[in-house]
């Protein structure tokens, strides 16, 4: 007798997971938000600026002639006319670009660093080390950020690395208060129970869990901080304490064409109307990250 064989039943048809990941999901959410992409085109255009604009000015930012002095916008040869030195105000806008971003990207991204390695460290640990380590940071928090920043220019003097310096501490504090509150809401979460369980030592942890799930929300933020960096920049060269005559920075800029206001009020407010653009397209770059980061909601 033949056995009789069994057809095989049909093999189930493989379905692949389509799905977009969380990065892909942020990246749909963020190009889709017209007010975030326009805010982005700035911010390259600036950064281009910033890197390429020394090869791409029209006139030598540094060269005055006084027979040349407080041109009016349009001035033959000098589109944006010439400062209160008959430098041409266009290219030492382009130059200092570079100057103004550097010390407004610069200190955000050391206190980024420092402050991030401060508030996690503290938020996991918990505990007193916790508690010493924010108490100190409050000590920093409690002053106005101006005051602060003033008050470590004065200490410190004059001069592009000790701005650094000091707006670096004026941001390691917010910073490190950010990250240690977003720490502790995600040391409590089961996965990373779950991980200490397993017996996954605390480094770890820290390393596989807890930063993926930090680093978002501190960087929104710290991008937020770079538009308060450049103001707060650009207002210790005003005062002096910044920035040294005769680089091209904007807040200098503003400090030494001052006495211009009545004269040729439009020279006068152009470096101004630079600072707020950069960062008004700095602080809707930030809020539009920050939207485009809230998935759930």
């Amino acid at each position: 007798m033949n056995d009789i064989v069994m057809p095989k039943p049909p093999l189930a048809p493989v379905v692949f997971d389509r799905s977009p990941g969380y990065w892909q999901t942020v990246g749909r959410r963020f190009t889709r938000d017209r007010v975030a992409m326009g805010a982005a085109l700035v911010v390259a255009f600036l950064l281009i600026l910033a890197v390429f604009g020394p090869w791409l000015v029209p006139a030598d930012p540094y060269a005055s002639s006084m027979l040349k002095r407080l041109k009016p916008i349009g001035f033959e040869g000098h589109p944006l006319g010439t400062d209160e030195l008959g430098r041409d105000m266009l290219s030492r806008l382009m130059v200092g670009a570079r100057l103004s971003l550097f010390m407004g990207i610069t200190p955000v991204i050391l206190a980024f660093v420092v402050g991030s390695l401060i508030g996690i460290t503290a938020g996991y640990a918990g505990g007193t080390l916790n508690s010493v380590m924010m108490r100190t940071i409050d000590v920093f928090y409690a002053f106005p950020s101006v005051l602060l920043a003033i008050a470590l220019s004065g200490a410190l003097g004059a001069g592009i690395t000790n701005t650094l310096i000091s707006l670096t501490i004026v941001f390691i504090p917010p910073i490190a208060r950010v990250a240690e509150s977003v720490t502790t809401q995600i040391r409590g979460r089961d996965f990373v129970d779950a991980a200490r369980a397993s017996g996954a030592n605390a480094f770890t942890i820290v390393r596989v869990h807890v930063l993926g799930n930090v680093l978002g929300p501190i960087f929104v933020y710290a991008t937020s901080l770079i538009a308060v960096a450049m103001i707060l920049a650009s207002g210790l060269s005003f005062l002096g304490l910044g920035v040294k005559p005769p680089e091209p920075e904007w807040g200098l800029m503003l400090n030494t064409l001052r006495t211009a206001i009545y004269v040729q009020p439009w020279i006068a407010a152009l470096p101004g109307v630079m600072i707020f653009i950069t960062s008004i397209a700095f602080n809707l770059l930030a809020d539009g990250l920050r939207t485009a980061m809230e998935v759930k909601q």
